[in-house]
């Protein structure tokens, strides 16, 4: 299958489950609403492993922040996820309930999980998180933001709202507004 034809397979899936999972094609930005803008092809992958806090970024993070971004980003986007789990896991999580519960049992949604490649830029409140999608087996390079919210790491609504704008989702949340 080609490069794009899997990409498209893989958006097209992981929006409806990222409608109850997330995932997305985003950067990072600002520390506050990131702004994103989808990449036109997928990032490359690095098999290194999560880079700490400290070696990365500015500010003074959380201790613990790469393990914690890591589990709660793989939480996040795996499709055994509980919706109340997911929408705790996303930033403004609750203006995204019904959508993650409209979403919650589509078949295309089985199976999905995300696997973290790396974690960047850690400063107190975002980080830059690079990933890889999987789902049917196929793996796709992502990149997102994750931000600290309420003493919790959260996968951002900017890569929330970059994964519904891919999908062509046509009633955006209004928190999407202010995120893109």
């Amino acid at each position: 299958m080609n490069s794009q034809r899997q990409i498209t397979r893989v958006v097209g899936a992981c929006a409806l489950v990222a409608l109850a999972t997330t995932a997305a094609a985003c950067g990072g930005s600002s520390p506050s609403n990131s702004s994103t803008t989808p990449p036109a092809s997928p990032a490359t992958t690095s098999s290194a492993p999560p880079t700490s806090p400290a070696a990365t970024g500015s500010g003074s993070a959380p201790a613990g922040s790469t393990a914690a971004i890591t589990t709660n980003w793989e939480t996040f986007f795996n499709s055994k996820t509980s919706v109340a789990k997911r929408v705790s896991l996303l930033q403004d999580g609750s203006e995204f309930s019904s959508i993650i519960t409209a979403q919650q049992h589509s078949p295309l949604a089985a199976g999905l999980t995300a696997k973290v490649v790396s974690i960047s830029n850690v400063t107190s409140s975002q980080a830059n998180v690079k990933y890889d999608l999987v789902v049917g087996g196929s793996k796709v390079p992502m990149t997102g933001v994750a931000v600290y919210e309420d003493g919790t790491w959260k996968v951002g609504v900017a890569t929330f709202c970059g994964l519904l704008h891919l999908e062509g989702l046509k009633s955006m949340p209004a928190v999407c507004s202010s995120a893109t």
